[in-house]
């Protein structure tokens, strides 16, 4: 189980590299805040590991955000019935914060439904 969740973080960490490489080709680096994942100590893969940690769940979705004013490793994890959204410093891999994320649950109101 854990390998698809490593699977998962190493396509999402691929994914950042090539959309990263194309703007910087195209000359855009400053309209690109994926690009700011550079100044990062730990990987997206790393920062996955961490939250999955934290809340003993599965990692669903992971960005590279900026939140209150600093860049994060924001990481949705699914634990049983919850989706939590978890909070990961770059630099050290520590966990800010972890909340429940009460958007994701499927409430029944979903157009797609």
């Amino acid at each position: 189980m854990k390998r698809n969740s490593y699977l998962a973080a190493a396509l999402a960490v691929l994914s950042l590299t090539i959309i990263g490489s194309a703007y910087a080709a195209n000359g855009r680096e400053n309209d690109n805040d994926a690009l700011a994942i550079q100044t990062a100590k730990i990987s997206l893969a790393q920062a996955v590991t961490a939250a999955e940690q934290q809340v003993a769940g599965k990692g669903s979705r992971a960005e590279f955000e900026k939140y209150k004013d600093q860049w994060v490793f924001d990481v949705e994890v699914v634990n049983g019935m919850k989706v939590m959204d978890v909070k990961v410093d770059p630099a050290s891999g520590k966990v800010l914060a972890a909340t429940e994320d009460k958007a994701d649950h499927d409430d029944g109101q979903d157009k797609d439904d």
